[in-house]
């Protein structure tokens, strides 16, 4: 088996489920032949036992000839070893095939998760998603661990049709058309199990996306007292995939119920036929002993294939998921020959606002509305297809055109809601580790946040737990700033920086902003509408229906302009 992660062997192909599957055994072909040969020796050496068996008896036994008796048995023998050998690498490769398919899937959902960004939780819920890279890869998987067990019993199918035809050819017709009949008479029993089981996928998904949004949320809801009301919702939600569930279980017992019928019907009838020639005396008694060995055999092939069309089913529902997540197109990406950057110190113009950014200042952003949080959003380059509608240039170049790297190198967003993960405080404010401790504190000092590092062990070697759920969100907000602030990032977008943290706080950030990023080689915007942060700006832009209304200092805006004064006033 490849060592895990895998290179990047390209695009997958994602047409469908089936051209999907056809992708992944195309990057292990070696394996699977080997599971495919391995697993034909198998059940070719079962299905050639009865006629050694059968040969022992009638050559052997009955004709009293100890030579031929000893000849036959020395096949079996061998067919035992032959069996126990195959039976060993089979397995191996059916496990490695299973675990390539299943751990290549996840990589590539893993990958797209990674690359998507806002544009996945947009099109999927959570529960999907994580439901799709924990279940629906490993569920792939299990068709590629299967063929080598259909591969096995094609071939036994062929060796018992073979080695029938040379006692009686009506049974060796029999087995060959006889067994592909039993095996498409399944059909009917698989097709309901094909919805039931999608339907069940999409329940446990939808239960999996309450699950998450439970958890995420949990601190607040505990809060307004509303935790029961999502409880009662997953419980809801719970009880629909249990019922799911079952409707599939009851069609995977349907189906099992029917592989022992029409296999056991088949087998009677063989049997009695064959009993039927012995009365004849067209074969002998060992050719008999063969061929209910065959009868009892042939069981094996019919149940295989059910398994791999049940396990196909499966397969087919886990990679349809699969292909929902690859399919989605990030907002942004180098889809063409990258513009050269512009020098530092460029300003960044919009040209749906007519908002001019200059360099070296610290400058607000005020809307009533929404607008200059979607501003930010256009400075940060977030959505290409915004971009295509509304330009912005940074100096000469059209930002649309500039390589993402370098965009996301010098012109960093801190977005409003404050995301933090696992590990240690250290490595959330300093995930590149290029500063020193002097300059982490320094940095939570400028956003008011040293007093955080009292409340909880080891300092900055905290170990802060999954989503920063041990911290409050003022918490989190004035953690996150700090990272920003170490990011030394040449442009720093601040959206709404201080909507969680009380007013003595929110001063004291303000009155060190200016420190923080008050140097000539840094332009800093914050989108805000609160005035102890508009007070220390070097200019305020307001906004009003889409376009830049009125630029001044705070007061000046405060004095001459009302719509302005509106604003500020209902955000204090």
């Amino acid at each position: 088996m490849r060592v895990f992660p895998y290179p990047d062997t390209g695009p997958p192909n994602i047409a469908s489920p089936t051209r999907y599957l056809a992708w992944l055994a195309s990057k292990q072909k070696g394996t699977l032949c080997a599971g495919i040969f391995f697993g034909a020796v198998l059940m070719a050496a079962q299905a050639a036992m009865p006629f050694f068996l059968g040969r022992a008896i009638d050559g052997g036994i009955i004709a009293g000839d100890p030579t031929a008796l000893v000849q036959w048995v020395s096949g079996l023998l061998v067919l035992m070893v032959v069996q126990a050998a195959a039976d060993t690498a089979s397995h191996r490769a059916a496990v490695s095939n299973w675990m390539q398919a299943a751990f290549r899937s996840a990589q590539l959902v893993g990958h797209k998760i990674t690359r998507t960004g806002d544009a996945l939780p947009s099109s999927l819920s959570t529960g999907e998603v994580v439901s799709t890279a924990a279940s629906d890869a490993f569920r792939l998987g299990e068709v590629f661990e299967v063929l080598s067990r259909l591969a096995g019993a094609v071939a036994a199918w062929l060796v018992v049709t073979v080695l029938i035809w040379q006692t009686s050819e009506m049974l060796a017709v029999l087995v060959l058309v006889g067994v592909p009949v039993c095996c498409a008479l399944l059909l009917f029993v698989v097709k309901p199990m094909q919805a039931r089981q999608r339907e069940q996928r999409e329940a446990s998904g939808r239960m999996t996306a309450v699950g998450a949004d439970t958890v995420a949320g949990l601190r607040v809801l505990r809060g307004i007292g509303g935790e029961h009301i999502f409880v009662d919702r997953y419980r809801a939600k719970s009880a629909a995939t249990r019922d799911s569930g079952i409707r599939v279980a009851r069609s995977l017992a349907d189906l099992e119920a029917s592989q022992v019928f029409i296999a056991g019907a088949f087998s009677v009838v063989f049997t009695w036929v064959g009993a039927n020639l012995v009365l004849d005396g067209v074969i002998s008694p060992g050719e008999l002993v063969a061929l209910y060995g065959f009868s009892v055999f042939l069981m094996t092939p019919i149940r295989a294939a059910a398994d791999a069309v049940a396990r196909f089913i499966r397969a087919s529902v886990g990679a349809r998921k699969i292909i929902a997540v690859l399919r989605v197109e990030p907002n942004v990406s180098d889809d063409g020959p990258p513009a050269p950057a512009p020098p530092s110190g460029s300003a960044l113009f919009d040209e749906r606002t007519g908002l001019t950014v200059r360099p070296g200042r610290l400058t607000a952003l005020v809307s009533e509305s929404g607008a200059a949080a979607e501003v930010a959003s256009r400075l940060g380059r977030f959505e290409d297809r915004v971009l295509e509608e509304a330009r912005v240039r940074w100096g000469a170049a059209d930002l649309r055109r500039v390589a993402l790297q370098e965009i996301r190198s010098r012109i960093v967003v801190s977005e409003a809601g404050p995301q933090l993960f696992t590990g240690s405080l250290r490595s959330q404010l300093d995930p590149h580790g290029r500063h020193d401790d002097a300059a982490v504190l320094r940095a939570l000092d400028a956003a008011s946040a040293l007093d955080i590092l009292e409340g909880i062990d080891d300092g900055l070697d905290h170990e802060v737990t999954e989503r920063g759920r041990g911290f409050s969100g003022g918490q989190r907000q004035r953690l996150v700033l700090a990272r920003a602030f170490l990011t030394e990032a040449e442009t720093l977008i601040l959206v709404e920086p201080t909507s969680a943290v009380d007013a003595h706080t929110e001063a004291r950030i303000a009155a060190r902003l200016r420190d923080a990023r008050g140097r000539k080689d840094r332009t800093t915007v914050v989108v805000t509408a609160s005035p102890l942060l508009l007070g220390v700006m070097d200019s305020v832009v307001f906004l009003d229906e889409g376009r830049v209304q009125a630029e001044g200092t705070h007061a000046e805006l405060v004095a001459g302009n009302s719509a302005y004064r509106n604003v500020v006033i209902r955000s204090e």
